[in-house]
């Protein structure tokens, strides 16, 4: 938005420092390189003498304006811990899902907030911006992709993110081909984590692979691809407005797909896990069974 932008330029005295590849870094973090950039270069051309904004408060407008002031991103994921743990505790489970911190788009200031406070599960959206980010923040960190994904960028993912714990987004054979190579080539010590991408909703804006040929193509993906580890499947759903004590039809359809697939693939149901329930429906997805969470905008704050 304009005034999100108008944000970043009031920092330019604070990245305009760090010379050009400062400010290509800040503009792949912020996920719009063009426009940043020519913002950038427009307000730094045009800066003369004295700044009226010093580098620090300029640092907190670029960050007001991703979505998050400093220093508010740990108690905000405390909050959203506290709920998933008393959630947990009311439905008898016998662990806590899965919270994965969806971060896209967000500096790793605010990334580095979150892990101080005990976050290792990030999830994100864009390759480059995740290749970016992983060499300057703590190798622990168990990177999730979450996006979409084209099978010409899978080396660049695997072999860029040493981290990357697991790819949630795999929708067809093609891309898993990528991946099983890219793995291989990477010479990674254990298989890497792939989750299977069900569009339960039907809707074409969203990726996924056909709820009624799931199962077969987990079975060629198990079948063509030993470098890669099927540990459950994924959905993002519609967004619903429902009444207390309904169920989320897009939840329902993503447990039955699970059932088709452990029985292809010859597991209990249990052997795989659910990623469903994002910022605005998370706990109802672990009402219905999710074991894995993606939660952004709770904890970082809207995108600007």
């Amino acid at each position: 938005s304009g005034r999100g932008h108008q944000g970043v330029i009031n920092a330019v005295p604070h990245v305009r420092s760090t010379g050009v590849r400062g400010l290509q870094a800040m503009a792949r973090r912020l996920g719009s390189v063009a426009l940043l950039a020519s913002h950038l270069v427009s307000a730094g051309c045009a800066a003369h003498g004295p700044s009226a904004v010093g580098p620090r408060a300029g640092s907190r407008r670029a960050l007001a304006a991703m979505g998050a002031e400093p220093g508010t991103v740990a108690p905000a994921l405390a909050a959203v811990r506290a709920r998933l743990s008393a959630l947990t505790a009311d439905l008898g489970l016998k662990a806590e899902p899965r919270l994965v911190a969806v971060s896209k788009t967000k500096p790793n200031e605010l990334l580095s907030e979150a892990y101080a406070a005990g976050q290792r599960d990030f999830g994100e959206n864009y390759v480059q911006e995740l290749v970016d980010k992983a060499p300057e923040l703590p190798e622990d960190i168990r990177w999730r992709y979450i996006g979409a994904l084209q099978s010409n960028k899978a080396k660049v993912l695997v072999s860029g993110v040493p981290g990357l714990a697991c790819v949630e987004t795999v929708d067809r054979l093609k891309i898993a081909r990528a991946l099983d190579k890219a793995a291989a080539e990477a010479a990674r010590k254990t298989p890497l984590d792939i989750m299977l991408q069900v569009n339960t909703s039907g809707e074409s804006s969203k990726s996924g692979a056909d709820p009624d040929t799931c199962a077969q193509l987990a079975r060629e993906i198990v079948d063509a691809c030993p470098h890669l580890r099927l540990v459950g499947l994924m959905t993002i759903g519609a967004p619903r407005d429902l009444a207390e004590g309904d169920v989320n039809p897009d939840f329902e359809r993503l447990k039955a797909c699970r059932a088709r697939v452990a029985e292809a693939l010859r597991v209990d149901e249990g052997a795989l896990e659910l990623s469903m329930g994002m910022s605005g429906d998370w706990e109802q997805a672990i009402r219905q069974g999710s074991t894995s969470v993606r939660v952004g905008s709770a904890i970082f704050g809207a995108r600007g």
